[in-house]
């Protein structure tokens, strides 16, 4: 599913239009890459949760030619299902 068809999707189950599922989804996106940047965790029970993890230097190797590059420190969003999203897959 891509951006288009959530947004028909969140349109038809919730029955707003399709500009107002995209304004929704853009806050909702918006809202979670703002606490994220701010370092904040995000807690959807049943659904999962959002945090940041730091991911060390490290050096790697490209596998084109075998060099060795030195990939940077960075911050990197992470998403950890909940139990609810879990059984409903399985």
């Amino acid at each position: 599913m891509n951006k288009a068809e959530l947004i028909a999707k969140i349109a038809e189950d919730s029955g707003i239009t399709k500009v107002q599922a995209e304004k929704a989804l853009g806050a909702f996106t918006g809202a979670v890459t703002d606490s994220l940047k701010a370092g904040n965790k995000i807690a959807l029970v049943g659904f999962g949760t959002f945090d940041v993890s730091a991911r060390a230097a490290r050096t790697a190797r490209n596998p084109r030619t075998g060099d060795a590059i030195q990939v940077p420190a960075m911050n990197v969003p992470r998403f950890k299902a909940g139990k609810g999203l879990k059984d409903s897959v399985n």
